[in-house]
C-alpha cells in the first residue's frame, strides 16, 4: 500500500515533520515555523532577484529593488498562499482559529515562506528554485509588460541616477520659437553622466523634456 505524502504545488515531502512544522503558527507551540519563515524569505528574495536580473538586463538597482518588492511583498505572498490552499492547512492555536487567522494575509504569507524554507531543507536549491519560478513566472511576465508600457523616459532616467546616488537631471529651456499659440521649445537634459548634454524640440516643455531624456537614455545605452 502506497502512503500519500504531504505535498504543496506538486512537491511531495520526504520528511513529513518539515511539512507540519512549516504549517505550525507560533500560537500553537514554541516549536513553530518562524525559523523556516526566515529561511524561506531569504530564498524567495534570492531566487526572484536572480530571475528579474535576467529578465530586466537594463534595469537599475533601484528599479530591480522595486520590481522584487512588488513580487514578494505580503499581499502578493498571501495571494499565492490562497491559490495553493494553504489557509485550510495552517495549524493555529484556539485564539487564532476563533479570530479567523487562517484568512489573515500576514499569517498566510508567513506560512508560504516557511514552506519554501522547508522544501529547501527537504530537497535542494535547484528544486526549490524550479518551484518558486513556476509559481511566480506569470507574475514576473505580467510585471514586465506593465513596466515597459507605463514607464516614461524622465522617470527611468531619474531612477537610474538615484540608484547610483548621483544628482538628478536638470532640464533647461534653450530656445522658444513661434507665436504664443504655437510655440516650439528646445530643452536640454543635463546629467553628470554625459559630457555633452542631449537636447530635443517639441510643442511643449514637458514633451521636449521627455524627448531629451529619451535621447540621454539612448546615449547611455539604457533603452
Amino acid at each position: 500500500m502506497t502512503v500519500k505524502k504531504e505535498s504543496i504545488h506538486g512537491y511531495e515531502f520526504d520528511d513529513s515533520t518539515l511539512f507540519e512544522l512549516a504549517l505550525t503558527h507560533r500560537s500553537v507551540s514554541a516549536r513553530n515555523n518562524e525559523r523556516l519563515e526566515f529561511l524561506g524569505d531569504s530564498l524567495l528574495g534570492l531566487i526572484v532577484s536572480i530571475e528579474i536580473m535576467k529578465k530586466f538586463p537594463r534595469s537599475s538597482e533601484g528599479e530591480l529593488t522595486r520590481i522584487r518588492a512588488s513580487l514578494v511583498n505580503g499581499e502578493s505572498l498571501s495571494s499565492v498562499a490562497n491559490q495553493l490552499g494553504i489557509g485550510k492547512m495552517v495549524l493555529l492555536g484556539d485564539g487564532e482559529k476563533k479570530s479567523g487567522g487562517y484568512r489573515r494575509p500576514s499569517i498566510l504569507a508567513d506560512v508560504f515562506e516557511a514552506l519554501i524554507g522547508a522544501i529547501y531543507l527537504d530537497s535542494n536549491f535547484e528544486t526549490v528554485k524550479r518551484l518558486v519560478l513556476d509559481i511566480f513566472r506569470e507574475r514576473i511576465e505580467s510585471f514586465e509588460t506593465k513596466t515597459t508600457t507605463t514607464k516614461d523616459s524622465k522617470t527611468i532616467l531619474q531612477e537610474h541616477l538615484q540608484s547610483h546616488n548621483l544628482p538628478l537631471p536638470v532640464y533647461n529651456t534653450l530656445e522658444e520659437k513661434g507665436p504664443d499659440h504655437q510655440k516650439d521649445f528646445r530643452v536640454e537634459c543635463k546629467t553628470v553622466l554625459l559630457e555633452q548634454n542631449e537636447s530635443a524640440t517639441a510643442g511643449s516643455k514637458r514633451k521636449a523634456e521627455q524627448a531629451a531624456a529619451a535621447l540621454t537614455l539612448k546615449k547611455l545605452g539604457l533603452i
